[in-house]
């Protein structure tokens, strides 16, 4: 049995504790904040609300029941999942709504009824995307990424065509519609996850397969009761917690990590996965001769947004308001060259709602909403409170034309989040939320190395590796990292 060392309590730290420790390891968690889950920790107000702090979206459910099912769980044994209906609405301006039903005949009817012939496009649309999703999840996104060898098996090879992965997302999108409205919707998961659309690999349509076909749920709780689920799994194979423990050094001695230092304390462990921010382990915790890429090299990396979050409670009901609400009133190609390409506070913000409380009435006081408004931004961007409250105004206006009413008035609770505390909690290179973009030269083997190829004994695991940025995606990654690490140590056996 060896010692290992997990850094960070996010969903890929805890996906690493959790099958290591399932192998028979001793297996340590470090979490330097206050409570566990890292981006999806809540927080509770005291005055009756309660708030996820980042991912609200539940999709690929397949990923999260593939994980429990691992450890001899069902998703339905640890927390209550609800499908959403509608999956989401999106506003494309004044008296200008699209409710996205959860039931694909019904999509397929409001896409005929905005465009005649979708309907038949869709359905095509999706016979693709489904199959770069099953042939992704089985084939693609669970590899390690230390070669391109890895998908010179028959089945990658005989589907790599279809999976479209050197084929834009933007055209691809645009040979099967070409109403404004469809595209946008088709684009949306691209602002919050990756790219600019002609940037980002047509592979990734998998995600409208996952969003649109699989369905949008909410595991009743919020996203803190996944992590609670997790946590529990963790707890029941042996695996330590250790909060408020500050993890400000890696010791290496003959190409092996041998020690870490917690808040000023010298730990022995046989082997670490660094779930914290990748840049921050290789440029804080490693002495350079140590660290897998220069700093030119992070400078060069294109990064998913930040996020500039509102956290509000409500003391009345908003009536028309579901679940997820995208605001998609301004240009999305605008907005998006502000990240990617010229990046900047917005001139003309796209943003996101979320009203947990349509949902579940634990989460605010009865007769209260609990609200989350997102707007993604570049990383990087001077952070002050002035412009958070500059763009929370901005929001707020629009928010209260569409729902024609009066919510200003009734705020008892407020609290924003931005590039600033992502630093701050999460050690965030540039305060980004959301990893790395899922650009073609950001893909598979292209991404950081899931392995530190100078210290044999350390690997990595989370948003800034392998396979990408988003919660299925980093409860994979910490499956990935653990699996590489059991190899490495029965090879040292």
């Amino acid at each position: 049995m060896s010692r290992i060392f997990i850094i960070g309590s996010g969903f890929s730290g805890l996906s690493a504790a959790c099958y290591m420790a399932a192998a028979g390891h001793e297996v340590h968690v470090f979490e330097k904040n206050t409570s566990l889950g890292g981006r999806a920790r809540q927080f509770e107000t005291g005055t009756g609300y309660m708030f996820d702090m980042g991912p609200s979206w539940y999709w690929m459910p397949d990923v999260f029941e593939k994980f429990f099912k691992d450890f001899g769980y069902q998703v339905s044994d640890l927390y209550d999942l609800k499908l959403l209906n509608p999956s989401f609405d999106v506003v494309f301006g004044e008296h200008d709504t699209m409710h996205v039903p959860e039931n694909f005949d019904a999509l397929c009817s409001l896409f005929e009824s905005i465009e005649p012939g979708s309907a038949v496009q869709l359905k095509k649309f999706m016979a693709e995307a489904e199959f770069k999703y099953k042939t992704g999840i089985e084939n693609l996104v669970y590899k390690p990424g230390l070669s391109i060898t890895e998908f010179a098996d028959a089945g990658m090879i005989k589907g790599i065509f279809r999976l479209q992965v050197f084929s834009s997302f933007s055209k691809h999108v645009r040979k099967y519609f070409s109403n404004p409205k469809l595209i946008a919707l088709m684009e949306f998961p691209v602002l919050f996850l990756g790219a600019m659309p002609q940037d980002t690999p047509a592979l990734y349509s998998l995600m409208n397969y996952a969003g649109l076909k699989l369905g949008t749920w909410y595991p009743a709780g919020g996203f803190g009761k996944v992590i609670d689920a997790m946590v529990k799994v963790a707890k029941k194979n042996g695996v330590v917690f250790h909060l408020n423990a500050n993890v400000e050094k890696i010791v290496v001695e003959k190409d092996r990590a041998s020690k870490m230092v917690v808040n000023g304390e010298e730990l022995t462990c046989d082997a670490i996965i660094a779930g914290a921010d990748y840049h921050h382990v290789e440029s804080k915790l490693l002495q350079p001769e140590y660290r897998n890429y220069s700093e030119s090299y992070w400078e060069k990396r294109i990064l998913a947004p930040s996020s500039l979050i509102y956290y509000l409670g409500i003391n009345k009901k908003i009536n028309s308001l579901h679940h997820h609400t995208l605001f998609f009133d301004e240009d999305l190609d605008q907005h998006s060259r502000e990240i990617y390409k010229t990046p900047q506070w917005p001139s003309k913000p796209l943003f996101y709602v979320c009203c947990t409380s349509k949902s579940d009435e634990g989460v605010a006081p009865a007769g209260h909403e609990n609200l989350f408004l997102l707007m993604p931004l570049a990383p990087g961007l001077a952070d002050s409170e002035e412009m958070r409250e500059k763009y929370y105004l901005m929001m707020m206006a629009r928010l209260e034309k569409q729902v024609k009413e009066n919510i200003s008035s009734h705020i008892d609770f407020k609290r924003s989040y931005c590039v600033n505390d992502f630093v701050a909690d999460y050690n965030s290179y540039k305060g980004n939320a959301y990893g790395l973009a899922n650009t073609l030269m950001q893909t598979a083997h292209l991404k950081p190395k899931i392995r530190n190829k100078k210290i044999k004994n350390l690997f990595y695991t989370g948003q800034l590796t392998v396979p990408g940025p988003g919660v299925p995606p980093s409860i994979i990654s910490g499956k990935v990292a653990a699996d590489q690490l059991l190899k490495f140590l029965k090879k040292e056996q």
